[in-house]
């Protein structure tokens, strides 16, 4: 008996996805125009997508994987991510990132295994330290209520027993080359990428042992023995599935009313002059996370590429159920990263953003992921719950072990948590998140 599964709806980005952009021309991989058989599929091109084909190919021998992303690789939410690999915890739903200890030292390990995993195969494709590198992140302040923040972030490391350094004003005018943050707190176990640059090289080291079709989403799935799912110009049949497509899972039918989709904003300058650049001094590569958790982060990179150097300041959530923006909630978020901007880096006035755009989360409001077998020999790797890098990683490698293993260590220690909570219902959601969020927003202060 087979069950159809439609899949009417395919998530929108708005704007480009500028650390894609600024690179050079990408190798092109074909759209899936026949009708093909393979053992897996991977449907998803980010990270998690790109984790799973890679922990199947470790464990499959010689099984055929292909993979299908519905744009271009690194177009997605994955050439829209701040690039931050964090290890430590980090729950976007609090309001600061200390939590519980046990399940924190939990999340601390499985978190660096999926970095340690992306670690590999950084060294394995030969990545430069521009697009992987391990410099560790700096949570920072600029007002007395992120120093609040930060303090109650430093104790709740200490209880981990977890290495940290204060940094003070001066640090930080040294290190960013801005008047703006009192304090910071570094810690060295995060890794800053080229989120773009990272998902192209992946994809091409582990060509041609997994296929790759770009500009392939998947419209429909017959779910039987043998599973086919269809695209716009193919179809591919196969026994094994992995849906690698974070808050897109329920427009498969799975986990209603379950998951939030949440919109973040960010901005990227045009790039620096060399009068430019000298007049900001400090190192020529930063990144800084907000105290506050709806504070804004900010990222200095230096040339990649011939991709220049470039300021991102990311800020600004909205939640937008049907997993699509308005060109209101772009030009709110535009008005928030040029003052954002103009406020931390006074001596760069005039400096035009050259790219903005929006990416998409999914949360669950309980922060749990989105995973596991949902029908016969189809599995979910969804739900990242913000940190598409490490958790769509950790996924991604977790949803490969269990179709293929059934068990493993880090497996099991993976599989305890809870299911997503249930949502309240609309239209009481949506607006009373989108509330909370401005009021978080504007009980930021500075921080954004």
């Amino acid at each position: 008996m087979t069950k159809n599964i439609n899949v009417k709806l395919l998530p929108k980005d708005p704007g480009p996805a500028a650390w894609n952009r600024i690179l050079p021309p990408a190798t092109e991989y074909p759209q899936l125009s026949d009708d093909i058989s393979v053992d897996w599929v991977v449907v998803g091109g980010g990270f998690t997508g790109l984790a799973a084909a890679r922990r199947l190919s470790q464990l499959v021998g010689d099984e055929s994987i292909a993979l299908l992303e519905a744009s271009c690789l690194a177009d997605g939410p994955a050439g829209r991510n701040s690039g931050f690999m964090i290890d430590l915890p980090h729950d976007l739903n609090s309001e600061t990132y200390a939590g519980a200890q046990e399940h924190d030292l939990q999340q601390i390990r499985l978190n660096r295994a999926a970095i340690d995993f992306a670690r590999d195969m950084a060294q394995e494709y030969g990545m430069g330290p521009k697009v992987f590198d391990p410099c560790g992140k700096v949570t920072a302040a600029g007002s007395t209520r992120g120093e609040g923040h930060i303090d109650s972030y430093r104790k709740h490391l200490e209880a981990l027993g977890e290495e940290y350094r204060l940094m003070n004003a001066t640090d930080m005018k040294d290190w960013t080359g801005i008047d703006f943050y009192g304090q910071g707190l570094f810690t060295p176990g995060a890794v800053m990428i080229q989120p773009a640059a990272f998902i192209r090289q992946a994809a091409q080291g582990l060509s041609p042992r997994v296929s790759f079709y770009e500009k392939s989403p998947v419209t429909g799935i017959d779910i039987g023995e043998v599973h086919r799912l269809t695209t716009p110009k193919g179809s591919i049949r196969t026994k094994n599935v992995i849906l690698a497509v974070n808050g897109h899972i329920q427009s498969f039918g799975f986990f209603p009313r379950q998951l939030l989709h949440v919109f973040t904003y960010a901005s990227m300058t045009r790039a620096l002059s060399q009068t430019e650049v000298k007049r900001l001094g400090g190192v020529s590569d930063w990144g800084i996370l907000p105290a506050d958790p709806m504070g804004t982060t900010v990222r200095r990179s230096s040339d990649l590429m011939g991709s220049g150097n470039r300021v991102v300041v990311r800020n600004h959530a909205t939640l937008n159920q049907n997993m699509e923006v308005s060109e209101k909630n772009i030009r709110a978020a535009a008005k928030l990263q040029d003052r954002s901007f103009a406020n931390r880096f006074p001596m760069l006035e005039g400096v035009e953003m050259e790219h903005r755009w929006g990416g998409r989360l999914c949360l669950s409001w309980n922060s749990m992921p989105a995973f596991g077998e949902v029908e016969q020999r189809v599995w979910s790797a969804a739900c990242q719950n913000g940190l598409g890098t490490v958790k769509g990683t950790l996924s991604g490698m977790m949803a490969a072990e269990q179709a293929v293993l059934g068990t493993s260590d880090m497996l099991t220690e993976y599989l305890d948590h809870q299911a997503p909570s249930k949502l309240p219902p609309e239209p009481f959601l949506s607006l009373g998140a989108n509330i909370s969020m401005k009021w978080k927003e504007w009980q930021a202060g500075i921080e954004l």
